[in-house]
């Protein structure tokens, strides 16, 4: 195994090797339009916004070639988008074996690209050959634009069928390729672009591919000059600059000088790692990791390989120096990851994905890659640095003793975590249904609005489990105060989850669940946002396991019941209830009846059935990751100490009162 400055000498691929003849094809692209969520995850916000991560993806693979150094990515006014880059272009020849212009085979044929030959590009992140056919398919329509060879070529498409042959439309000294799509309306729930959600990835991609500059505009949103919205993402220093930003900004002190970089190369493999690591005041473990720019939120072989190296050479050196002594607990693997902030990035000439959400990475080969590169910088690190090793150990042995502590608070969980009826909590009212998949448990604030919920449910399947008052904030708590508090624990052992499986002794073990769906109802006001705020931050950094097996909603109760006469409809915000203004009352509110409800406990129980808990009838919003380091980041900013950058958060997303995740 070799290890090289990766930035610095990584050599282009030779450009007569990705011409027309790389473009290998493999299949069709009939059935996208008939089931989009199989190519893109689904049809609502995460899909839309995935097109623009595939046609993206397609630039940052000519950055890793060591061809494209800048890339812009612009919503338009219609809520169209496009992304042109500086790389070679997509090629225009003619492909011998399809007799058909290789930009109109990779822009209209399912898994056709360079990506599959191996002397065009060595790794390559999205759907790996189908995104930008899929992207067409899904647009109404599609404009390709190809800088090569100091000419300039197009070709436009209408829901994935070419109008006209590529051709020659003029000269240009510039290189790349520009797309710009219409998303389909008659495909996707909404073509309404969000900004921060597009913001959180292309800065992600700046980080994870240092020195490549990301250009981002929102054409829609301008100042008071007439200005538009323009952002710009560039990182010298890659992931550590990442890692420091993330801690930084979650307000987490750290503990050791510098943040510690680790490179390496695997020729045998293929296999570049990537690792930034520092220690912190923080009670948890923060580890982000990705695969060929792609965030795995399961982890896999690669978190893997880098916690045993960590184990390993951390227990090595506090044994051979005496640290662990006068510890009067054992120390285990867990202990040396309390505090420890981390960022592993690999690239993968072919991996392969695992998992509930096809993000878990299961090269095998990965693990021992990663391992070794870690454990030898590590090593090196821990002797040069005495001081910061022993503040380190020294953490380590606080972990020790505060997971001994938690784990006497987790066993008192564990205890009440049975099935019988007395093992429940007294508060709740339980369903009569025993098969998991077909239940469903609401959090409901208060007793007031757990009555009105009980009397309103279908006890058949759904059990009712009202909390009182304002959970334990965990962003701030040690793990055992947590274990210790009464609201908390009512949960796990309603939920009927203990913690620990074979595989991790801190993992949520779900053998014994009770409920496929656990529906967080809280009032449609500030206080409901603060107390589903508290839920949400609870179960994401302790029941995270449920996010991840898609059984966590949030419950959507009206805001406001609009009648005029015996007509009467109900409106779940202020536009919908304009819009009942005007359809029942000509557009005079003094013409109808606007009953504002606080909380839930002000509707009676059929109210609270029609509009929030019939399955017919209700809407339910999927708590979903898409991208951890942003959930984790917000999370902190949310419920942390520090006020200023919350009151910012809050004042930016008043209008939509909504949580996103």
């Amino acid at each position: 195994m070799s290890q090289e400055n990766l930035d610095e000498n990584i050599q282009p691929t030779q450009n007569k090797t990705y011409g027309a003849d790389s473009i290998q094809v493999l299949e069709g692209l009939e059935a996208v339009r008939k089931r989009p969520a199989m190519y893109i995850g689904d049809v609502g916000v995460k899909g839309l916004h995935h097109l623009v991560y595939e046609v993206v993806d397609n630039s940052i693979d000519e950055a890793l070639a060591g061809y494209c150094k800048n890339i812009e990515v612009v919503i338009h006014e219609d809520n169209s988008v496009s992304v042109e880059d500086d790389g070679r272009g997509i090629p225009t020849g003619i492909n011998t074996k399809e007799q058909k212009s290789a930009l109109e085979i990779v822009m209209t044929v399912l898994h056709a690209g360079g990506k599959f030959d191996k002397d065009s590009y060595k790794v390559s992140g999205g759907l790996h050959g189908v995104g930008v056919s899929c992207v067409n398919a899904l647009s109404t329509h599609m404009h390709t634009t190809v800088f090569r060879e100091g000419k300039i070529f197009e070709q436009e498409y209408k829901i994935g069928i070419p109008q006209y042959a590529v051709r020659e439309v003029g000269t240009s000294d510039k290189h790349g390729t520009r797309q710009h799509f219409w998303p389909d309306n008659t495909i996707f729930q909404t073509t309404v672009y969000q900004k921060d959600i597009l913001e959180n990835r292309l800065r992600e991609l700046a980080y994870l591919n240092k020195k490549v500059r990301i250009i981002f505009k929102d054409l829609r949103e301008k100042d008071a000059d007439g200005n538009v919205y323009i952002k710009e993402y560039y990182s010298e220093g890659g992931i550590v600059e990442f890692l420091e930003m993330l801690d930084s900004h979650a307000k987490r002190t750290p503990i050791i000088a510098n943040s510690l970089y680790v490179e390496g190369y695997d020729e045998p493999s293929n296999v570049t790692v990537d690792v930034a690591l520092s220690y912190n005041d923080d009670f948890k473990e923060h580890i982000y990791s990705y695969v060929n720019n792609i965030n795995t939120i399961e982890g896999g072989t690669h978190v893997t390989g880098f916690r045993q190296a960590l184990t390993r050479v951390f227990k090595s050196y506090g044994d051979k120096q005496g640290l662990f002594e006068k510890a009067k607990v054992t120390v285990e693997g867990d202990d040396f990851r309390e505090g420890l902030s981390a960022i592993i990035s690999v690239k993968v000439p072919e991996p392969q994905f695992e998992g509930q959400t096809k993000t878990k990475l299961g090269n095998s080969e990965v693990s021992g890659v990663v391992q070794t590169t870690v454990a030898r910088v590590l090593e090196a690190y821990l002797e040069e640095n005495p001081k910061e090793a022993k503040n380190i150990i020294q953490k380590v042995v606080l972990a020790a003793q505060a997971r001994v502590a938690a784990k006497k608070a987790r066993d008192m969980v564990q205890r009440k975590s049975v099935l019988s009826g007395s093992g429940l909590p007294g508060k709740l009212a339980d369903c009569s249904e025993r098969d998991a998949e077909k239940c469903e448990l609401f959090l409901v604030e208060g007793d007031s609005a757990g009555g009105t919920a009980k009397q309103g449910r279908d006890r058949s399947y759904q059990a009712i489990l009202p909390l009182r008052g304002k959970i334990l904030n965990v962003e701030k708590a040690m793990e055992h105060k947590i274990y210790e508090n009464e609201e908390i624990r009512n949960i796990f052992t309603a939920m009927g989850v203990t913690i620990g499986t074979p595989e991790d002794p801190k993992a949520l073990n779900l053998s014994k669940l009770r409920y496929h769906k656990l529906i967080i109802m809280t009032d449609a006001d500030v206080d409901g946002s603060h107390i589903a705020t508290l839920i949400l931050t609870f179960v994401f950094r302790y029941m995270k396991e449920l996010v991840m097996q898609g059984y966590v909603y949030i419950a959507q109760p009206p805001l406001y019941l609009v009648k005029k006469g015996k007509e009467q409809e109900y409106a779940y915000n202020e536009e919908q209830r304009k819009n009942l203004i005007v359809k029942l009352g000509g557009g005079k509110e003094d013409s109808v009846n606007i009953q504002r409800y606080k909380g839930l406990g002000e509707m009676n129980a059929e109210q609270l059935w029609e509009t929030t808990m019939d399955p017919t009838r209700r809407t339910l919003k999927k708590v979903t990751i898409e991208n951890l380091a942003a959930v984790d980041e917000t999370f902190a900013m949310l419920m942390g100490d520090d006020v200023p950058p919350r009151r910012a958060f809050i004042e930016e997303n008043a209008t939509y009162a909504r949580i996103d995740i």
